[in-house]
């Protein structure tokens, strides 16, 4: 099913929302292991228990129910293989999608409305794109190289911003996201506004993407 993610111009990038079923879960797994060379981990996962999705760890308060990291070593068992891959989706199928930052790439959070605002203004400066994610919980991640967190606060500030003042987060080492079409309990699918293809393999730095992102977030307070 294609579904197109509501955006200004050509920022209306459609994303494919497959229904979560073991196969899919586990198609996506490998292909982002065998095409992006990226690491992956299988997470937490939904179960019903008396008709209400809950997640797999038995927390009834779980803050992203069906989408963290199953077990304390998950740095550890995120491969890039093919075939590690299918066995660890074997052992569970509903497994969550989750990839590793910090690792092949780092991605800086923004919230969805501020997203939107900065992909109209890199369309207008013709600025080259990594993939970038929509979260259900209305968060929209842009993949950039590793190492952006050490650059993020001294290019905030040069920009003329305080960190602290920007709600915009960088996730890079010892962090994860996670990749469609995992999904947060009730609340939806992790989507793809710009998917991964051949032509954003080569992602940006984020130093490329930091402006755009800061003045958006600066629009948004």
């Amino acid at each position: 099913m294609e579904e197109t993610i509501p955006g200004p111009g050509a920022a209306q990038i459609a994303g494919q929302i497959p229904q979560q079923r073991g196969t899919v879960l586990l198609e996506a797994a490998v292909r982002y292991a065998e095409e992006r060379h990226w690491d992956v981990f299988p997470g937490t996962w939904l179960e019903a228990v008396d008709g209400v999705q809950r997640c797999s760890c038995g927390d009834v308060a779980c803050a992203l129910p069906g989408a963290h990291p199953a077990r304390a070593d998950w740095a550890t068992q995120a491969t890039g293989s093919a075939t590690a891959v299918r066995r660890l989706w074997q052992k569970q199928p509903a497994a969550s999608v989750l990839l590793p930052t910090g690792r092949t790439f780092d991605a800086i959070s923004v919230p969805e409305t501020s997203g939107f605002l900065a992909l109209a203004r890199m369309e207008r400066l013709e600025l080259t794109l990594g993939p970038v994610t929509l979260t259900p919980d209305r968060r929209m991640q842009f993949l950039v190289l590793p190492g952006a967190g050490a650059k993020l606060p001294d290019l905030v500030r040069r920009l003329g911003w305080s960190p602290a003042s920007l709600d915009l987060a960088v996730l890079g080492e010892g962090a994860y996201v996670a990749a469609p079409p995992t999904r947060y309990g009730s609340r939806g699918a992790v989507q793809w506004v710009c998917r991964p293809t051949p032509a954003n393999r080569w992602l940006p730095d984020a130093e490329e993407l930091l402006p755009p992102l800061a003045y958006a977030c600066g629009r948004d307070r």
